[in-house]
């Protein structure tokens, strides 16, 4: 015997059935949305950060003979846009506005000395040093100083972000944030700085020793 109820699912046509679900969908995110605004509420319903991650892993151990001589601090903004050939930009193609900060370290590196390149009068009084020039480390980049301004994206990219495992990456614009930063320690004048501060460090030392001549030179 069909009861009354199955009879009345039965006549709801398809896209009533749609329409329901689309109703029954938004109420509850105007319910998370007003349950939101409650000073209450939302700390009862607010989400909570656990750190599951497991123990750092020492991989391997690096000797350092080089010396840190210079530091420089950089920040560049990055204007990344991506537009498809045949698409306007509403539809598929996105721009980000990035603020990269990040720091470069110039050395010297002292492990690369050989007996030649260091010379000690008989006394102990004259002492003449031949350094390596002075090099760029790799840029570092500082999240706590690089942000996000703005990010537009088309509809079919913002659809795809939904299935995708890593939403709204920002790796493309961190790598030229690096890459620029990098460019920028090259034109400055950071190595030079190095071996000044390099020179000066070594004479104070040998000078602290009893050396009252000291000698610093740089050569390829």
């Amino acid at each position: 015997m069909t009861t009354p109820v199955k009879r009345l699912q039965g006549r709801i046509p398809g896209w009533a059935k749609v329409l329901i679900a689309v109703v029954v969908v938004l109420t509850v995110m105007f319910a998370g949305i007003r349950l939101s605004l409650l000073p209450g509420l939302r700390e009862f319903f607010g989400t909570e950060t656990k750190d599951r991650s497991g123990p750092a892993l020492l991989k391997s151990i690096q000797d350092m003979s080089r010396y840190d001589a210079a530091s420089g601090n950089f920040q560049v903004v990055v204007d990344l846009e991506k537009d498809a050939k045949y698409l306007p930009d509403a539809l598929r193609g996105t721009r980000t506005l990035y603020v990269g900060a990040g720091t470069v370290d110039a050395y010297v590196d002292l492990g690369r000395l050989g007996d030649d390149d260091v010379t000690v009068d008989g006394d102990r009084t004259s002492a003449t040093l031949r350094l390596p020039h002075a090099r760029l480390g790799k840029p570092a980049l500082d999240p706590d100083r690089s942000y996000a301004v703005s990010k537009q994206r088309g509809l079919l990219d913002r659809l795809g972000d939904l299935f995708s495992d890593n939403p709204n990456s920002e790796q493309a614009v961190q790598k030229l944030a690096v890459k620029h930063i990098g460019e920028a320690a090259k034109d400055s004048e950071l190595t030079a700085r190095a071996e000044t501060n390099t020179t000066d460090m070594l004479e104070g030392l040998l000078h602290s020793l009893g050396f009252k001549e000291v000698k610093v030179t740089y050569a390829s």
